[in-house]
Formats: structure tokens, sequence, C-alpha cells
């Protein structure tokens, strides 16, 4: 007789959430309170209550966290003074935790925008260079109690996207993953608060982009949840030729690629297709399942 053990959940702890990924694929909806992101640039910049509505019109829409960055990280972007960061995030931040219940997530490399994003709300902290960018961001996180989205990138915005190269692009990735997460829990951000993001588009050709997804399953190794970011992103662009307005339906077609191939969380622009979308496949996975 074969004894069945039952599998630990995949879930992630972030201050008062406990998010249940095994339950349902959460969608993570992009709020940018920039003048400059590549898709949304613009939109919400400089008017906090449009920034609101579009956080609670995404929150009905079924998005599982709300990811609000104030500084760009598209292809030969700047960075942001810490000041002008906080200036753009802070208020919309502090405003929507009183109005959703869902988590936040502050999308920022910078240690001083994370603790003050935290203190006013927010739940997890995304941050696109996998702590490298900031030597204070894992203890900071750390004592927080924050959730943490540990992202790879190659480089920086500025020169990620000048030929990017790698000798064996996956298992590259993973172990830069790997050394960020020990970074994260040598700082004592316990485990079940990380998860991790192989950064589609962030220092990779089109056809790296195109590989990472095909083997998303890999990044399961690593024994963290995976989030995957392919919303309307340029790969998109140049296997549709169609601009960045024009990618939904390949944005759809992607994530569902990554949720069939391993991935829990998805960040998109699109919430209400996006979610309809992870339904679909979190729904025709769970017909694939074993009976207990």
């Amino acid at each position: 007789m074969i004894l069945k053990h039952p599998k630990a959940r995949l879930e992630l702890s972030c201050g008062r959430y406990t998010l249940d990924l095994d339950k349902r694929v959460h969608v993570m909806g992009i709020l940018n309170i920039t003048p400059d992101s590549f898709s949304d640039g613009g939109a919400y910049f400089n008017n906090t209550e449009k920034s609101l509505l579009r956080a609670e019109e995404m929150a009905r829409d079924g998005a599982g966290i709300i990811d609000i960055g104030g500084e760009s990280t598209r292809p030969g972007s700047s960075a942001v003074s810490v000041d002008e960061e906080l200036d753009r995030v802070i208020p919309v931040i502090k405003a929507l935790s009183g109005r959703i219940d869902i988590p936040i997530s502050i999308d920022t490399a910078k240690s001083e925008v994370a603790r003050a994003a935290v203190e006013n709300g927010a739940s997890i902290v995304n941050d696109v260079t996998g702590l490298r960018g900031d030597p204070e961001m894992a203890s900071v996180v750390a004592r927080s109690g924050a959730g943490l989205i540990i992202m790879h990138m190659k480089g920086s915005p500025k020169t990620m996207q000048i030929e990017p190269f790698y000798k064996d692009l996956i298992v590259e990735i993973i172990e830069s993953l790997r050394e960020s997460i020990a970074i994260a829990v040598g700082a004592g951000v316990p485990q079940d608060k990380i998860a991790v993001d192989p950064g589609i588009g962030f220092g990779k050709t089109v056809r790296h982009n195109l590989t990472i997804l095909n083997r998303l399953s890999e990044f399961k190794s690593l024994g963290r949840p995976i989030m995957a970011g392919v919303s309307r992103k340029s790969f998109i662009g140049a296997v549709l030729n169609s601009p960045v307005n024009e990618r939904l339906i390949g944005t759809v077609a992607a994530a569902s690629v990554a949720i069939m191939n391993g991935a829990r969380m998805i960040r998109v622009h699109d919430t209400k297709e996006l979610v309809d979308a992870a339904r679909i496949v979190d729904a025709i996975m769970r017909e694939g399942e074993e009976p207990a």
C-alpha cells in the first residue's frame, strides 16, 4: 500500500495577509504613478484620486494584489530621487490602504521607499533588482514583516537591453534568484514571505523571454511561488508586430502559458481580462489533479 502525504500548501505570507496560491492564481494589478512607464506612463501621474479609482476598479475586477510604482523601469529609463518617488507613491498607498482589503505592493528598489510604503499600508515589497540595488533592502523588509518579491534583472533599466547575453539562460537566472533568496533569508526574511520572478523583459531578448515562459516550471526548484510579468511586454509586440495598446490577446496567451507552467501570480495592466483567463486555466489544471 502506498501512503500519500498531503503536499505543503503554496502560500505567501505578507503582513496581515496570507495568500493561498494553491486555491487560485493571484492577479497583481499594475498602478504606475509615473510620467514615463512604457504602457501607462502619465495616466495616473500627479492625480491621487484617479489613481485610487483605478486601484478600486482593479480590486472589483478580481485583482488579488495592487502593485504601486513611482519609478519607471522601462528599458532605457533613468532613476528618480528617493524624495520624488516617495512624493508619488505614499499619498496613494496611505489613502488606498483604507479603501481596499487586499494587499498593496510597493514596486521599488529603494529601502527608504519600501520602509515608508509599509508604514503607510503596503504589505509586499516588489524589488526588480532582486535585493542587489540597495544593500539595506533585505533588512528593511525583514523588520517590516512584509512579503518580498525577488526579481531577476541583468544590468539596470538604463543598460539591460544592450545586447543581453547568457551562457545558460535558465541556469543563470535560477542561480541568481537562489543567491537573492539567500540574501533575504540571511537578513531575517522568512522563506514563507518570499516569491520569485524571472524578470521577463529585464535584460532579455525576445528569444530569452519565450524560453523562460516555455521552461518556467524549472523555477519550481527554488521552492517559492513564481510570479510572471508578461503584460504588454515588447516580446509580444515583436511576435505579433503590434503596438503596446494592441497586446491584450498576446498578454492573455503568454499569461495562460505562464500559469500552466507554474506561475501562481501574474502582474498585469488589464485586470478583468486576466482574472477571467486565470480562472479558466486554474479550472482546467484542477481537472488534471489526482483525486485526494
